[in-house]
């Protein structure tokens, strides 16, 4: 009896949590949502008051803004994300093995030195890196932003791989070593296809850094290099906020990252939950 009684109060807490994560999920989940409905209504639909639940759909929206310009600044989103990206990984993977598997000398100086570049707040820098943009004639460059992309992402990508390279067994180091593989070829056909998954993990969190960044595109750029979020601030105007549009502008300017995400979801997985259980 005490048994059975002890396994309905689990299944009670465990539907109870279930319950519960999903009403967590929904809520979180819930403004993508609405702004995905948004964004196929009439720009009077999204505006009224009570909310329009039930509305006929249209592509009027996406055809504005289509018609509106976006192809350029989503090519220039797509171009600094995915080279600083490739940039940040040739960078920081050695990095990351040699702060972890192959310490130096001065180690933790030199991860605190990597991190640190993070506490400086973007807006205390904007001064000095505009002066510097502007004397090299590269103000309104897409390689500007793939070089402060690159700066960027490069201290979190190190500290996030360095957690990943450090639960490689040494016993597969010892016996590469023991074959005669050199340090490259170990790292290259021994540690990175254990370590894939959070690398995959790594490079999706830069993507999401960089084709999310905001403030540096919008004081570095104007009509050749603007970005996607730089593209999404041009719907406030003096006339007003065109939410319908702004939504769909948004939705279409969420997609590639979800698309990322969806296309990577096992190697993310596995990679957030590297070295979680022994």
């Amino acid at each position: 009896m005490k048994e059975r009684r002890s396994a309905g109060g689990s299944l009670m807490k465990n539907t109870a949590l279930n319950v519960f994560t999903w009403i967590i999920a929904i809520g979180f989940f819930f403004p993508v949502l609405w702004m995905v409905l948004t964004a196929f209504k009439h720009e009077a639909d999204a505006y009224t008051d009570p909310p329009t639940l039930f509305f006929v759909p249209t592509l009027e929206q996406f055809e504005q803004v289509f018609g509106s310009g976006i192809g350029p600044s989503l090519l220039n989103s797509v171009g600094a994300t995915l080279i600083s990206t490739v940039i940040v990984l040739l960078l920081g993977i050695p990095a990351a093995f040699a702060v972890s598997l192959r310490p130096v000398g001065k180690t933790r100086d030199a991860l605190f030195f990597f991190i640190s570049t993070k506490m400086l707040p973007a807006v205390a820098a904007i001064v000095p890196i505009y002066v510097v943009v502007n004397e090299l004639h590269m103000l309104d460059n897409i390689w500007t932003l793939v070089v402060l992309y690159t700066a960027m992402n490069l201290p979190i990508a190190v500290w996030m791989m360095r957690s990943f390279f450090l639960e490689v067994p040494g016993a597969l180091l010892e016996a590469a070593s023991i074959d005669g593989a050199s340090v490259p070829r170990t790292m290259r056909e021994v540690v990175l296809p254990v370590v894939s998954p959070g690398i995959a993990a790594t490079a999706l969190i830069c993507v999401i850094f960089a084709w999310n960044e905001f403030f540096l595109a919008v004081n570095l750029t104007a009509a050749r290099a603007g970005t996607v979020p730089v593209f999404l601030v041009g719907f406030i105007t003096s006339e007003g906020l065109y939410f319908a549009k702004l939504c769909a502008a948004a939705t279409m300017a969420a997609l590639p990252v979800i698309i990322a995400g969806w296309i990577a979801q096992n190697k993310l997985v596995q990679g957030l939950s590297f070295g979680a259980v022994k």
